[in-house]
């Protein structure tokens, strides 16, 4: 779960000045700190900091619990020097909301109070915007990173704000405890492909395990009868399991699937990136051409698993998947102009949990551009809308990432057992594909539903990277 500080600013001399004004604004906080734990996140609060010495008493709290991020609360001016020994000490990202209580100040009943004294309690209670400013130039000049949110209380644009922070930090927070494994090898000649792993942690955060094949050829050595029989009744539940499949292969999928599940209970994996053929091993060839089925229940399971070895992608899977909307490993497959949409699938594993409707679970005559033949997947992405994420790096070495906004629509689809979908983007596919291809990505991206370049906007900046949004 992730734990987030929250604390409150304003001025201590104020207090004694204007009668209630304190309790006022600890109201206001204890609304934030509601909106907060709305979203299934513990929070600290140390509540109203007014002068230096509860500004050190903060940071330790913090520290001591070992807060995710901070949110800083303008309740109305307050000094800097009460913040800026937090922000030093803690070391995580702060989030300083500018939030007024409400939309706008009624000015006929607020210059119908007479007593200039409790107008100008009233409006302390309203002066929020007064120290953002500051804020901002002290941590500037600080170098400390921060963001920024302003609005009012209980305005929509205010809570999805605060939510997509939420959602940034728990993929941070995910991506830094993912334990990603990486077996076999590159697809021969793929340069996209190949990635820099210290890169890769560096930026992310994650560790990687990198996996001898034998050890997972160990494993499904030691798989007995029950066991697959057992995996082949979650195949029945999990698949639409078509009448063509053969029971022996059924079998060979079923007992490999199984030894995956010891995998990444073994290793602790959170996410597999893989490629093996076997050339000259009978034994290992058995197993690369039985995958299929076990991967794609891994990954719908939220441990997302990339073939031909795509590290950076199934980086991206892992993010979509933490962000609890899938992250289905595809490439682009073709354009049709006279609909103006662009196809894009892949053969092996997929999210199944972004299906439409039951995943299929099909013979193959032929692993295209791979050795032997076996069971494969057939599925649609649900229809609605969808991104794009991609994990690239440029001539510099710097990781960033791409996105773009689209959907998944209806209409003929290529059956030939693979991940196969219609995409409709708000720029002409020539454009879109033009763009996308510029930016620099991998072949390959990742699917997830719904619109969330604004939450990756975010993730970008916490992560210190750059986001290019086609569209």
């Amino acid at each position: 779960m992730l734990k987030v500080g929250l604390f409150g600013i304003g001025l201590d001399t104020y207090w004694d000045q204007f009668e209630g004004l304190l309790d006022r604004l600890m109201g206001y906080q204890s609304e934030v700190k509601s909106l907060l734990e709305t979203h299934d996140v513990e929070v600290v609060d140390t509540g109203m900091v007014d002068n230096p010495f509860k500004a050190k008493q903060s940071a330790m709290i913090f520290s001591a619990e070992d807060v995710d991020c901070i949110f800083l609360f303008i309740s109305t001016y307050a000094l800097s020097q009460n913040v800026l020994p937090i922000a030093q000490k803690v070391k995580v990202p702060v989030i300083v909301l500018n939030l007024q209580p409400v939309k706008a100040i009624d000015y006929k009943k607020f210059n119908g109070m007479g007593d200039r004294g409790k107008m100008t309690g009233e409006w302390l209670a309203h002066c929020q915007s007064c120290v953002a400013p500051e804020l901002s130039s002290v941590f500037n000049r600080a170098g400390i990173d921060f963001y920024l949110i302003s609005g009012y209380l209980q305005e929509d644009y205010v809570a999805s704000e605060i939510s997509d922070y939420l959602v940034a930090l728990k993929v941070v927070k995910g991506m830094r405890e993912n334990r990603v494994g990486v077996m076999g090898h590159y697809y021969n000649g793929m340069l996209d492909v190949y990635s820099d792993l210290t890169q890769q942690s560096s930026t992310f955060g994650n560790h990687f395990e990198i996996i001898e094949f034998g050890m997972l050829k160990k494993l499904r050595d030691e798989v007995g009868k029950e066991d697959i029989e057992n995996k082949i009744e979650d195949f029945r539940i999990e698949f639409k399991v078509s009448t063509d499949c053969d029971s022996n292969e059924l079998i060979r999928a079923a007992k490999t699937a199984v030894a995956l599940d010891k995998l990444v209970e073994h290793y602790q994996l959170g996410s597999l990136a893989y490629y093996y053929e076997g050339n000259g091993d009978t034994g290992c060839q058995d197993i690369v051409t039985s995958l299929i089925p076990g991967l794609t229940l891994l990954t719908g399971k939220n441990v997302p698993v990339a073939g031909e070895y795509e590290i950076k992608n199934v980086q991206a899977m892992k993010m979509l998947d933490l962000m609890g909307v899938g992250g289905s490993f595809s490439e682009f497959y073709a354009m049709d102009f006279e609909e103006d949409i662009m196809l894009l699938g892949h053969d092996g594993p997929a999210h199944f949990s972004i299906a439409e409707g039951k995943v299929g679970l099909v013979p193959l005559p032929v692993y295209h551009g791979k050795p032997g033949k076996g069971l494969s997947i057939q599925m649609e992405v649900k229809n609605g809308p969808v991104t794009l994420l991609s994990v690239a790096h440029n001539r510099d070495g710097e990781i960033f990432l791409i996105c773009a906004e689209g959907a998944s629509v209806s209409g003929d689809t290529l059956q030939i057992g693979n991940t196969n979908s219609r995409y409709k983007f708000p720029i002409p596919i020539r454009d879109f594909i033009d763009k996308w291809s510029l930016a620099g990505p991998s072949h390959h991206c990742a699917i997830g539903m719904g619109h969330k370049a604004a939450q990756l906007k975010k993730l970008a900046q916490l992560l210190k990277i750059k986001l290019l949004q086609i569209c």
